[in-house]
């Protein structure tokens, strides 16, 4: 039984990463640490953890936590995964990994030092319709990849109106925006498929130099795209193209299309409203709908309930590793490679230029 801790367990972990953890087996959610004990006896008791924290470190120094979960703001990670790291704990961290390439690239070192597994929670990179375009992809089912293209929406992010409560998502140093976390997921998800990004050229548009608040009233100056163009080579020489646009409203869907030498292969939204790292796809191969096979889908929850079920499938994968001792499939090396393709991103953006991907 592997015994979790959860920081930050109010907000997006009480949606996703909580219920995740107590619909599989194998799992215990033990404490839980929010910014004041008021809060965390609340969660603690919601969630039928015995043990509550207003202490990150010392939720991680606890002897009966062996994983923490970091799921606060991304400016807190850095702090919460190191005292994981320093108690010699098994960590999983809420995307982005860290707000600076740099440190991303420190943090990924110091969890390979450690020797615990460790992984960022790219929930899209373990979605069984990933996986299974992945496989498609690699058993030559449209000839040799030659492009992919992605278009996205990144509501609620990007807009010119932003959600009361995330105002502070207009602010870079907040790590919360739409080349951050939108483009960050649906392209780690890409990736997957497709393999990385070599090269890019990019544009990060800016279209509200001020954005209102909900209904309030107020505005907020914004320092932050509203969407992300890129066009770019995949490792092998195909080449990838994607346009993630930001919104003031819910999203209205993906669209994946996968061109190859003998065929084409499209994935698209099963239901409306839904990211493509949250939900199934429907898939079609030369315009004929594909299932996804049974044995991809072995979670306990239907797609359909929102992002608790590729949450729980990448922490199978994080349990899997840690029975096995081995890396996990999304680790932090993995999430500070994706962290220099951001980087790349904004580098071609502002110079006009291509940029390589380090």
């Amino acid at each position: 039984m592997i015994r979790a801790g959860v920081v930050g367990a109010s907000g997006w972990a009480a949606g996703s990463h909580l219920p995740a953890l107590a619909g599989l087996d194998g799992y215990e959610v033990t404490a839980v640490a929010t910014t004041n004990m008021t809060s965390a006896a609340k969660a603690a008791a919601e969630h039928g953890a015995r043990l509550a924290f207003d202490d990150a470190g010392a939720l991680a120094a606890h002897p009966e936590v062996d994983l923490v979960v970091v799921s606060v703001k991304a400016p807190g990670h850095a702090a919460v995964i190191r005292a994981a790291l320093e108690a010699g704990k098994h960590v999983v961290s809420e995307w982005p990994l860290t707000v600076d390439p740099a440190e991303a690239d420190e943090l990924a070192l110091a969890a390979s030092e450690a020797g615990v597994v460790n992984a960022v929670c790219l929930q899209g990179r373990h979605s069984p319709d990933t996986l299974f375009v992945r496989d498609l992809v690699a058993a030559g089912r449209i000839g040799r990849l030659e492009s992919a293209v992605l278009v996205a929406a990144g509501d609620p992010l990007g807009g010119a109106v932003i959600p009361a409560g995330l105002e502070w998502s207009t602010d870079p140093a907040g790590g919360t925006t739409v080349l951050t976390i939108m483009a960050g997921h649906f392209l780690a998800t890409l990736d997957r498929i497709t393999g990385p990004l070599t090269e890019v050229s990019a544009r990060l548009p800016r279209r509200h130099d001020e954005v209102a608040v909900g209904d309030t009233g107020r505005t907020v100056a914004n320092r932050v795209p509203s969407q992300v163009l890129l066009q770019g080579t995949l490792e092998g020489g195909a080449t990838a193209s994607a346009v993630v646009h930001g919104g003031s409203g819910s999203p209205d869907g993906f669209l994946i299309k996968l061109v190859g030498s003998e065929g084409t292969l499209t994935a698209a939204p099963a239901r409306p409203g839904t990211y493509l790292h949250w939900t199934d796809w429907d898939i079609r191969l030369g315009g004929e709908p594909v299932e996804v096979p049974a044995s991809y889908r072995t979670v306990p929850f239907d797609p359909a309930a929102g992002p608790a079920a590729n949450v729980a499938a990448f922490y199978q994968e994080v349990g899997r590793a840690i029975s096995e001792g081995r890396p996990a499939a999304t680790d932090f090396p993995t999430a500070a490679r994706l962290h220099r393709l951001l980087a790349a991103i904004e580098r071609a953006a502002a110079s006009g230029g291509s940029e390589e991907v380090a």
